[in-house]
């Protein structure tokens, strides 16, 4: 079936992302739900939604039904969902899933339709499994879904992989942000590249990387109010994802109307990054990268040895990560499924064989305990 081209040109920037919506005593706030779909909506272009089977324990597709779906034309928005792969057990339970996402959502298609945090190892060889990948093309034709794509968390080769055998695939949802434009677990950079070189259209997710941009250090913020005194942390973050060429719409888990009007103010009449500006994104970048890292090689001579089967070049990437980006959540996410089959950190006995093999001198077991206190 031949794809249908997506013209970044004429996607929304800003996509309302439904994530991390307001609450009220426990529940989702619908009232400055409502009210913040409105100033979203009542600016011209801004009309892409993005939710998904799990947000919010289920909810946030309910409160796209209340707040978008009932008061707007289905024609006037995007609307953006995802099938879990942790709610898969069989072939029946995509289509018992999907039919479930049309009744939330009171909707009977969904402009783009994603295979949710494709990454390696269970979810993916779910996906593969249960043949998700032609499900969704036999939606497509169905008319159900319009465009297809999935969200992406894994390694480059496996997005390589991934593409090379799927070319119905017509878009990629990443994690991008100008800090973890080089993070070793994340590989902003790497996965943009590869996605520009294939000319697949690009979503933005976590441009202000869980809203740790949007709260900066001091001195952070001093570098950019020099160059730019009224603008907000999060909006040079935005405007990083938003000047790179392919990308055709950037998230944000927006949570009450402060951030949505700055989000509106920054897209309204976007300017892209001049030089200087992205002279002092590097200039932030290089600052929050500059403290100790573990100078592993990554030569795995400790691995052979190891008694308790330690992974130790991946338990020390992760905790470089956790060193290197304070607050991110991916280097416990990265490690507890290392650990999963292999030994943890908190196993090491202190037997020194690994010392004994280290190219670099590495005090092996003193920083097993910090990755133990750190990650476990």
């Amino acid at each position: 079936m031949e794809k249908m081209c997506i013209d970044v040109t004429k996607m929304p920037k800003l996509g309302f992302g439904l994530m991390r919506l307001p609450e009220r005593d426990g529940q989702i706030d619908m009232e400055q739900v409502c009210h913040m779909v409105d100033l979203y909506m009542e600016k011209e272009g801004f009309h892409y939604f993005d939710t998904a089977y799990g947000y919010h324990g289920g909810k946030s597709e309910t409160a796209v039904r209340e707040a978008l779906v009932q008061r707007y034309p289905r024609d006037s928005f995007y609307l953006a969902t995802k099938l879990p792969a942790w709610e898969i057990s069989s072939a029946q339970d995509r289509d018992r899933l999907f039919a479930e996402q049309l009744a939330r959502t009171g909707t009977d298609f969904f402009d783009f339709y994603l295979l949710h945090a494709l990454e390696d190892g269970d979810h993916y060889e779910t996906y593969e499994k249960f043949d998700c990948f032609q499900w969704a093309v036999e939606k497509k034709k169905e008319g159900k879904i319009r465009h297809f794509g999935f969200s992406f968390h894994g390694s480059p080769k496996l997005l390589e992989e991934v593409l090379d055998r799927h070319p119905e695939v017509e878009f990629v949802q990443i994690q991008l942000n100008y800090a973890d434009w080089k993070n070793p677990l994340v590989h902003s950079g790497k996965l943009y590249e590869i996605l520009r070189r294939r000319r697949l259209p690009i979503i933005v997710m976590e441009p202000v990387k869980g809203g740790t941009l949007a709260e900066l250090t001091p001195e952070f913020e001093e570098m950019f109010n020099k160059v730019r005194p009224e603008a907000s942390a999060a909006s040079w973050a935005m405007r990083f994802a938003g000047s790179l060429t392919g990308v055709a719409t950037i998230l944000s888990g927006m949570s009450n109307e402060e951030q949505m009007k700055d989000n509106l103010h920054t897209f309204t009449a976007f300017e892209p990054l001049d030089e200087k500006e992205k002279e002092v994104i590097g200039e932030v970048v290089k600052k929050m990268l500059d403290m100790p890292v573990i100078p592993c090689t990554s030569c795995r001579y400790c691995c052979e040895g190891c008694p308790k089967g330690i992974q130790i070049p991946d338990v020390f990437r992760a905790l470089n990560t956790m060193r290197m980006y304070p607050g991110d959540n991916r280097p416990q996410m990265f490690y507890h499924g290392l650990v999963s089959h292999s030994g943890k950190a908190s196993d090491c006995i202190a037997c020194g064989k690994c010392e004994g093999v280290c190219p670099q001198h590495l005090k092996i077991p003193e920083l097993m305990k910090e990755a133990a206190e750190k990650l476990g």
